[in-house]
């Protein structure tokens, strides 16, 4: 008689943000890893988490480190942020409270275009930069991806969330909001920090 293997349990990988847009993105980023992918939705009673840290890296952590030790599930998160050259890399880890604590993206995004208003087409610079931090019992890892572009004089395009009708990529005319989800998933700076994340995580680690 033949005695079946035991199929192991599949291990949950939390991706430790409420932000809908961040969790599809993120989610369709590590298609194909050998966890189920859930989130702040699937969990209730999870603490919000303060990002006061300096710098994206700090914040970063601070929300993975929290999200296992609330959890005990292996837990992922990112924080982001947009540096414009002009503004000597502002709004920077500041990006989600550009113009205050309760601001909304839109509130944000017209900042922005306040700050930039007099700036010509070549002082327009900027970049996207994400951190992702990884925390299980016993490992922490950290990967960063950047996506270079300008800033565009008005809102673009319905999709994306947050800067991305303003952000141009280097290499296109479209904003990430104009730009389908394929084509954003395929260079911007998420995708790069958690393509990153999802190899080293693949060849080293599960």
């Amino acid at each position: 008689m033949t005695i079946p293997h035991a199929v192991p349990p599949v291990q949950n990988l939390l991706i430790a943000t409420h932000n809908a847009g961040k969790i599809g993105e993120i989610t369709d980023l590590l298609e194909g890893i050998p966890m189920r992918i859930i989130s702040f939705a699937d969990i209730s009673a999870i603490p919000e988490v303060e990002e006061d840290g300096s710098t994206l890296e700090e914040n970063a952590f601070k929300k993975a480190r929290s999200a296992f030790a609330a959890t005990r599930f292996p837990s992922l998160s990112d924080d982001t942020g947009l540096e414009v050259f002009a503004l000597k890399m502002a709004p920077g880890v500041r990006s989600a409270r550009y113009s205050g604590e309760d601001a909304t993206y839109e509130m944000n995004n017209e900042k922005l275009l306040q700050e930039l208003s007099r700036l010509p087409e070549q002082e327009r610079g900027a970049r996207f930069r994400c951190v992702a931090a990884y925390v299980d019992e016993t490992w922490e890892f950290v990967t960063e991806g950047v996506c270079n572009g300008t800033i565009a004089r008005a809102c673009r395009g319905d999709g994306g969330f947050g800067y991305d009708p303003l952000f141009v990529p280097d290499g296109y005319t479209l904003t990430f909001a104009e730009l389908s989800r394929e084509i954003k998933n395929s260079m911007s700076h998420r995708a790069r920090a958690f393509g990153a994340m999802r190899s080293y995580l693949m060849n080293h680690h599960l």
